[in-house]
């Protein structure tokens, strides 16, 4: 196997003159992270790649956990307690009905941990796992079904709420700076992303799939939380770019296109790069004929003014639920012996697509699904052509992957010592059944009955070709997110609780063990006081683990 190693030119964010107190030096966001995580993948790039070796393949076998932490959301004694929801009446419990799954990445920086679930974010010391502060929201509603986390500028942290507030608060004291609503909870928004901080933009986006509401991305301004732009994602009138793919203004105006997960960023191109959600009605197409830009696509905004620079579209006029909001990764590389900058991503719908990230401009279009049997091939711009035959019908039609999708919102990672791409796929088959026949449906619009899965893997993917080099089954179910190092390691988890250390050239199993709860996320891994440390969350649970002897 080529070793590849990439690199990414990196210049630093202009920062406005007034700052809190550096507890963030914002020059960590644009690098490799060593002894912080600052962000929801590290740094810009979504690679989720630490240049950390200390923990490697000669010692890894020697992993041990060093301390957990066990999260209790909810109004518990000495949490802080914010929010425009009700207090809880006497004897109810403020918890989250839906259980606690950690699904949101700690960030680490000066030797503190900050992590979230739905309505809850707290800070633990990355030493030994005790708890230092909890701050609680008191929701006014929302679906509560993750929280990738939080965003951090200096002293300042930033996240989102099922009921659609960005909050910020003290990252020393856990006290409520501001919030400020970005979206209606009353149509049936919620928000579960992570914001992203660069420069002094805020980026934050949100969910939805319920109600027939236009998606978007906005940026505020950390300090005062005040809208600096927004970008919707679907023209809002004739005559917008992209109105043309739409039959009218009426189902472009309620057209979904939601930005469910953080993106990526290019400091050099002040490039923003984010995948869009399905368009809505979700499962049937009829009130939508055409494209419906900018839905299922991959867009690249500039960052000071929200503006879109390029798209490519992976889904055109999507009938099976695939929203392109999987991480778009970034970085260098070489295609026919010419250096290239790239953004590489594998889809929902069983693509694995790599761009050029400064156009746009197709590379790579190439099914990593075996199993796929939706589309007859892909078009002169590298998009997949739908078959018609298999969109929702009323009889049913089998099709793979279903609404789940043959990758989802867990993050991959990009290796450049290996040059390889590594995601957590699944293959399955589900009939859809079409069972809105009006011209304007609402909602989802179809039916979908789960018939067979040959369970998930985990796939190691030459960018320049879309193929798999090596992959692993888990027949057990899905997998979590990823984390490599120049340790020569390759962290993954699945639904069965383990979390596993392979060899990422061959996919070898070097090192698992077994957590209290399923893995979500992916591992992140920092320095602290001379140890490398990795950790994860499971369950309702933080596990830290590091070397018995470093």
């Amino acid at each position: 196997m080529n070793i590849v190693r990439t690199t990414i030119t990196l210049c630093l964010v202009t920062l406005p003159a007034l700052l809190p107190a550096q507890l963030l030096d914002p020059k960590l966001l644009l690098k490799p992270p060593t002894d912080a995580w600052p962000t929801y993948n590290g740094d810009y790039s979504g690679r989720r790649f630490s240049t950390l070796a200390q923990i490697n393949q000669s010692n890894v076998k020697d992993l041990k956990l060093a301390w957990t932490y066990r999260a209790t959301p909810g109004e518990t004694p000495g949490a802080i307690v914010g929010g425009e929801g009700p207090a809880p009446k006497s004897g109810e419990s403020a918890a989250n009905p839906f259980g606690v799954s950690i699904k949101s990445t700690p960030l680490m920086v000066n030797g503190v941990l900050y992590f979230t679930t739905p309505d809850n974010t707290w800070a633990v010391d990355a030493h030994t796992g005790n708890e230092l502060w909890h701050y609680f929201w008191r929701t006014r509603g929302g679906i509560h079904i993750g929280n990738r986390g939080v965003g951090m500028y200096g002293n300042w942290l930033f996240f989102e709420t099922p009921d659609n507030y960005l909050v910020s608060l003290d990252a020393k004291t856990g006290k409520e700076r501001w919030h400020k609503e970005i979206a209606d909870v009353k149509q049936e928004y919620f928000s579960t992303s992570a914001p992203v901080v660069v420069g002094n933009h805020v980026v934050v986006g949100t969910g939805g799939d319920s109600l027939d509401v236009p998606g978007f991305l906005e940026s505020h301004d950390p300090e005062t939380g005040d809208l600096q732009w927004k970008w919707w994602s679907e023209p809002m009138k004739k005559g917008d770019p992209g109105s043309e793919t739409w039959p009218d203004e009426d189902s472009m105006r309620h057209g979904g296109g939601m930005t469910w997960v953080p993106g990526t960023y290019d400091p050099e191109l002040k490039l923003y790069y984010v995948g869009t959600g399905n368009p809505n009605p979700v499962m049937a197409g009829q009130s939508r004929k055409g494209n419906d830009l900018f839905t299922c696509s991959i867009v690249a905004l500039d960052i000071d003014t929200g503006k879109m620079k390029w798209y490519f579209q992976a889904s055109p006029h999507d009938t099976h639920d695939w929203d392109s909001a999987q991480t778009p990764v970034i970085f260098d590389g070489v295609i026919d012996g010419k250096p290239r900058k790239l953004l590489a991503q594998v889809n929902r719908n069983g693509y694995f697509f790599l761009l050029d990230r400064v156009t746009g401009k197709n590379i790579v279009s190439h099914p990593f699904l075996e199993t796929m049997n939706w589309s007859k091939g892909v078009d002169e711009n590298g998009s997949p052509i739908p078959d018609p035959a298999k969109e929702p019908q009323i009889p049913g039609v089998l099709v793979s992957p279903p609404s789940g999708g043959a990758a989802n919102w867990p993050p991959p990672s990009f290796d450049p010592e290996t040059g390889l791409f590594y995601a957590g796929t699944s293959a399955s088959y589900s009939v859809f059944y079409l069972t809105d026949t009006d011209p304007h449906p609402e909602g989802y619009g179809a039916a979908e009955r789960a018939s067979g899965s040959l369970g998930s893997t985990l796939r190691a993917i030459d960018y320049k070709t879309g193929k798999t080099v090596w992959r692993h089954d888990f027949p057990a179910g899905s997998t979590a997110g990823l984390l490599t190092t120049a340790g020569q390691l390759l962290f993954a988890g699945d639904s069965a609780q383990h979390l596993i250390a392979f060899d990422p050239a061959k996919g070898k199993i070097l090192w698992h063990t077994t957590m209290g709860g399923s893995l979500a996320n992916g591992p992140s891994t920092y320095m602290l006081d001379g140890k490398q440390y990795i950790v994860v969350g499971a369950g309702n649970s933080l596990f830290a683990f590091t070397l018995s002897q470093p």
